[in-house]
């Protein structure tokens, strides 16, 4: 049994095949999941919204926009919606070149109705912990923005491992005008340790690179 979902996130279903998408709405909605289902890719499309948060279950053949096409679209949009691919046998080649361009999974017809529920649960489960981990880089990079000048310098020595003295040194100022700065970083960014002010600057700049 899936962990129970949290109610503002949806799994988008887009599928033609009308049986298979109702069916797929009855076992995800039996579970407590929400569901969202369209019958093509260019219904979901014109629905989008950069905002949506849960998963989007995907076939891959469809008439008119596949499948592929759909994710690609989406790509383009910096969309982050993960995406669990719906696969016939001959698709699994197209479907694990899709993993390679950004899918979260795939899974293959005809499949166990326990698979599907554990990989959707383990994909909105990665989802709600990416999606925290973004909105902490969105606080980390506004707080980063409101420090001045000089302040942002005496941050980036405090990074590089520098003691208030050398800080000093460094910028020409006295080690008591540093500690007025430092105090003030750790005030901006809301940090109680060095460690909480280093790791939450380091995480932001590594999800710049």
């Amino acid at each position: 049994m899936p962990p129970e979902p949290a109610a503002e996130h949806i799994v988008y279903l887009v599928d033609d095949d009308e049986a298979l998408r109702d069916s797929l709405v009855w076992l995800l909605e039996s579970q407590g999941f929400q569901v969202a289902a369209y019958a093509s890719a260019e219904d979901f499309l014109a629905n989008w919204q950069p905002d949506l948060s849960g998963c989007l279950l995907l076939d891959v053949r469809m008439p008119g926009m596949n499948g592929l096409e759909l994710h690609e679209r989406l790509k383009a949009r910096f969309s982050t919606l993960p995406v669990i691919f719906i696969t016939g046998h001959g698709d699994v080649p197209m479907a694990v070149s899709a993993l390679k361009g950004g899918a979260a999974d795939f899974i293959e017809k005809p499949f166990n109705d326990a698979d599907l529920l554990r990989l959707v649960s383990q994909c909105l489960s990665r989802e709600r912990e990416e999606g925290a981990r973004r909105r902490q880089g969105a606080e980390v990079s506004r707080r980063l923005a409101q420090l001045t000048v000089r302040e942002r310098e005496v941050l980036d020595l405090i990074i590089a491992g520098k003691l208030n003295k050398q800080i000093a040194d460094t910028l020409g100022i006295s080690i008591k005008t540093v500690e007025v700065h430092r105090a003030r970083v750790m005030e901006k960014m809301g940090a109680q340790s060095l460690a909480e002010l280093v790791q939450a600057v380091l995480g932001v700049e590594a999800g710049v690179r």
